[in-house]
This record gives C-alpha cells, structure tokens and sequence, in this order.
C-alpha cells in the first residue's frame, strides 16, 4: 500500500501528539487515535485498537444500548481479523473480540449469525492452542454449547470431541463432561460411557498425585452410576458406588486437601445434568438449557430463561404439602443449584433447605425407594460441595442400602388364569 496516496497525514500527526501528550486522553479519544495510527503502523497500533475498542463499547454511552454497541464489537472483529493469526497474541485477541460480538449478537437475537461467529471463534480458538506457547482459552466449548441449547446433540459432541483432540494437555474435567453429556443426549450411550470412563480413571489419577479434590472423584463416579444403571449395567454401577463410599469414608476422616478452585460450580454443572430427563428437549426455534456445559457457554437468554422457569416454593419453615409434586421440587432444587453458584458466601444456607425438603418429600412415599435414593445421594452430593463429609456419607450410605434392597427385591410373577 502507498501510505502517502491514502492516509491524512495531519491525521497521523494529530494522532501521535494525542498520544503522547501529557492528558488523559478519553475512550473515545484514544479509539480515534489507534483507528488512523493503524492504518500506517498496523504490526504496532491493530492490537491497540482491537483493545481499545474493547473498553470502549463499555462506556456510559453504550449502557442499554446493544444496537450501539454491536457496531463496535463488529469493528473490534474487523480489526481482529487483520492481525498475524499465526501469532499467540493475534489468535488471542482474535478470539476475545469474537467472543464478545457473538454474545452481542444473540443479545439482539440475531442466533443464526451468532452460530456463525461461534464457528470462527472454534476454529480460532483450535488453532491458538497449536501454538508456540498458546494457554488453553476455554473459547471452544462456546459452539458446542450453542448446538446443544438448539438440540444439536450429535453436531455438539463432534464439537467436543474435536476440542479435546486439540487440547495440547488434554480435556479437562469440564471438557469431559460436556462430551460426554452431548453423546447421551445423542443417544450415542457407549461412547458416552467410554468418555466418562476416562473422566473417572483421569480424575482418580489427578487426585491420587494431589492435583484435583477427592470430591470430583466422588461426583464422577456418582453420575456415571447413573449412567451404568440406565444402561442396565447393575453390577458395574454398585462397584462405584461402594467405591463412593470408600472415598466419602475417609474424606469424613481427613477431609480433602487439594485446592478446591470452581467446585461448587463443577458440582452443580453435573447435578444439573443429572435432571437432564425433567427439563425440556431444545430446538431451533425454542432453545433449551445446554446442560453438561460450564455456565460461561450458555447463552444470556437460555440461562435467564433457566433460572426464570424457578417454581416457586413453600415459604421458609413451612412443611411441604403432601401433594406437592416432586418432580418440581426436583426441578427447583437443580436450577436453584446453578443460579446460585454465583452467590458462594450464602450457598449452604441457601440450598440446604431444598436437599432437605427434596429427602422429606421422598420419605413421604415409602413405594418408591428409588425416589428416596436419589434425594439422599442428590443430598450427599451437595454435602460433599460444602465439606461435610460425614453426613454425606451417612445419606449415601442409606442410599446404597436402598438400592441395593430394590435390585434383591423379586418382582412379583404373574399367573395368568
């Protein structure tokens, strides 16, 4: 390009004094600066307008004004784009700017463009962890999620598997999880045992050297009995979950000494999922709740739409009628779970009532000891999320009792006359 045919060089010139002068400049004043400087030095000032731009759409101007400020996340991707991709920090903020213009545009409702962006921002996000000293951005579970709240269950978990071949140290946990809860949906069951296999057996490696709480293990192994009983599997579930009580045994013991890092979240990512079967199936047009999916890949308006969806409850000290339905209370209980990982401080004195009123309610109906059973092991679950590990491991206890009870229970042979 001939700079002298095609750049104002009083522009340039005012632009360099802004900068170095001696003032404060504004938000606005400093995007003005960077959009003339990288038009002559793009290598220097692209990243600084990419950045600028993103404090910019930020400012008072643009507050409850998401038609205003998806212009500038639009410019912030144009920007974006223009940057060596094949360097660290071009893929990188490359990778914020589209993350930011795709929740611009499902914020104005604008979801098959979005879908778009998020494809970009996956492969994007891909391509940056091949890179010379590249972290890990957490950017690609976006797409996946974003199928799966359409019922893309299939689409999603080829998103995940993809995501996890491209991790230069492996899935994590979340990653995991989230494959795996997209193959169930899928009805693709052997291969989401297989997957959830390898979040057990990686998660009790990581715990044994020290880097990941006992309690992940615990969660792991619970959902994925789960998951054997469905597949009719019996004898496989109960060997987790007497290794369930094992771990819970002497975490009631010594307690848990790793770093506990998200685990409230992590927890109430997998009880949600477990509740798969009473929330409503996703479509296009009527996108449901990406369950599995760490909350930063929902979209706004499927988690408002989640936590909106909150039945109500009894007030505080009431007991719970006898017809309150349980599937219900059950839905109240796992969405009140994930809303509230937001509050840590409060959230013992917040859901402890719910678990409590969940095991009330199935004690209530003695014909059902499966009911009663996942109550208590729901219950046990959360225990173990706040550290106390003995009374968790008292519910599982009884939990297992009545499983086990059930599957020794004959069913009843009827003689036909």
């Amino acid at each position: 390009m001939n700079h002298s045919e095609n750049v104002d060089h009083d522009a340039v010139l005012r632009a360099r004094t802004m900068l170095l002068g001696s003032g404060r400049l504004s938000r606005s004043q400093e995007v003005e600066a960077y959009r003339v400087l990288a038009k002559v030095s793009p290598a220097a000032y692209l990243p600084k307008l990419v950045q600028a731009l993103t404090s910019y759409c930020y400012e008072p101007g643009f507050r409850n004004r998401p038609d205003l400020r998806i212009v500038v996340h639009a410019e912030q991707v144009e920007a974006a784009r223009a940057l060596d991709t094949s360097e660290p920090q071009g893929a990188r903020l490359l990778c914020l700017a589209l993350h930011s213009y795709q929740h611009a545009l499902f914020a104005l409702g604008r979801r098959a463009e979005g879908l778009a962006v998020c494809e970009e921002l996956a492969a994007v996000a891909r391509h940056s962890l091949d890179l010379r000293g590249a972290a890990r951005n957490g950017f690609g579970g976006r797409l996946a999620a974003v199928l799966a709240e359409e019922g893309r269950h299939s689409e999603a978990a080829d998103v995940c598997a993809l995501d996890a071949r491209a991790a230069r140290s492996g899935p994590s946990f979340g990653d995991l999880v989230a494959w795996s809860a997209e193959l169930d949906a899928a009805g693709r069951h052997q291969e989401a045992l297989e997957v959830r296999a390898r979040l057990v057996d990686d998660t009790r490696r990581e715990a044994e050297e020290g880097s990941a709480p006992r309690a992940l293990v615990v969660w792991a192994l619970v959902h994925r009995s789960r998951m054997l009983d469905a597949a009719g599997r019996g004898g496989e579930a109960r060997a987790d979950r007497q290794e369930v009580l094992a771990l819970l045994a002497r975490l009631a013991r010594s307690g848990d000494s790793s770093d506990p890092g998200d685990l409230l979240a992590r927890w109430a990512t997998l009880l949600a999922l477990s509740g798969r079967a009473v929330e409503p199936a996703g479509s296009r047009e009527a996108p449901g709740p990406p369950l599995g999916h760490e909350l930063r890949d929902w979209s706004n308006d499927t988690f408002r739409a989640y936590v909106d969806g909150i039945p109500a409850r009894a007030a505080e000290g009431d007991d719970p009628p006898l017809d309150t339905p349980a599937l219900d209370h059950h839905r109240l209980t796992l969405r009140s779970a994930l809303f509230e990982v937001r509050h840590p401080r409060t959230y013992e004195e917040t859901l402890r009532p719910l678990f409590d009123e969940g095991v009330a309610l199935a004690r209530r109906r003695p014909a059902d000891p499966s009911a009663c059973a996942r109550a208590l092991t729901d219950r046990s679950t959360f225990l173990v999320a706040v550290e106390r590990y003995e009374e968790a491991h008292a519910d599982f206890l009884e939990a297992v009792a009545l499983l086990d009870s059930e599957a020794a229970t004959p069913t009843p042979i009827v003689t036909r006359t």
